[in-house]
């Protein structure tokens, strides 16, 4: 089995303490002690002074709060916005960034007064992290499925009123493919998923090879795939198969990412002592 040292100098403090959370804290009866957030982080090659520092970096964003335990622990809870931000990941984390089929297409259209003009650089962003291209100056474009989560997000942020949805298909001049090409960096794209193929196939193939699924071992190694997937469907959208490239590594990460969680997530929880079954079990699509 890989070993720790090899995986966690890609994976940042804080992006694991939320990948904790995410995948087995939300699931606790009741906050999460210190001491055991230590203990977790420390399987993935995380020492003590770097969960303190993140996880009071968490508490300032709003995203921990500090509670006690039924036995006077100290220790942290999620707050309601960091649960409606993990609920809302489930969709886009879950489904994976496989090729999904054409459903069409959302456009966003934003207009912003020069008086707010900061809120541009805000809604740039947010679409893009959503996984948004760009199809002309001020167009955004991205597969129709999106809409809602954006219409949400957006919501949230109090952005809702400077934008305009459209659907609607793509009529040329340019081959829809080529366009594509245009709207989204799809070589980036293809390079962080080549990146999470590096990291974990070698990982899923291990475990492929052994009959027994020690918690720890899954745990630690889940953890780290999931930290390192849970970015990649928002860079990368979904695009329909016959859009992309031939040998899309989308799909190849995808599949690691699906056998992984399939393997290990459960074996997972039993070394963190905190029970998933009200969650994600499986993936969509199963």
């Amino acid at each position: 089995m890989i070993n720790v040292s090899d995986q966690h100098v890609q994976h940042a403090p804080r992006s694991l303490i939320v990948t904790l959370y995410g995948a087995y804290g939300r699931f606790a009866p009741g906050p999460v002690p210190v001491a055991e957030l230590i203990r977790l982080l420390a399987a993935v090659g995380v020492d003590a002074p770097s969960v303190r520092s993140s996880v009071s970096r968490l508490k300032r964003r709003g995203l921990l709060l500090p509670a006690r335990t039924a036995e006077g622990a100290a220790g942290y809870e999620l707050s309601a916005e960091a649960r409606e931000l993990l609920d809302d990941g489930d969709r886009r984390v879950y489904a994976t960034a496989a090729p999904h089929e054409d459903g069409g297409w959302v456009l966003a259209v934003f207009s912003v007064p020069e008086s707010e003009r900061q809120k541009r650089h805000v809604l740039r962003s947010r679409l893009a992290g959503l996984g948004f291209g760009t199809a002309a100056p001020g167009v955004w474009i991205a597969p129709a499925r999106l809409y809602e989560e954006t219409r949400h997000a957006l919501g949230r942020l109090g952005l809702d009123s400077y934008v305009d949805f459209f659907r609607g298909e793509h009529l040329g001049f340019t081959a829809t493919a080529g366009a594509v090409a245009r709207w989204w960096d799809l070589a980036a794209i293809a390079k962080e998923h080549e990146a999470f193929l590096d990291r974990h196939a070698r990982v899923l193939h291990d475990w492929e090879r052994r009959k027994d699924t020690p918690p720890e071992e899954a745990y630690r190694d889940y953890l780290l795939a999931l930290d390192s997937w849970r970015h990649l469907p928002y860079v990368d959208p979904g695009l329909p198969a016959r859009l992309l490239p031939v040998d899309w590594p989308g799909t190849r990460s995808a599949a690691v990412f699906r056998a992984l969680h399939e393997r290990l997530r459960d074996a997972g929880a039993r070394y963190a002592g905190m029970g998933p079954e009200t969650g994600p079990t499986s993936l969509p699509g199963q």
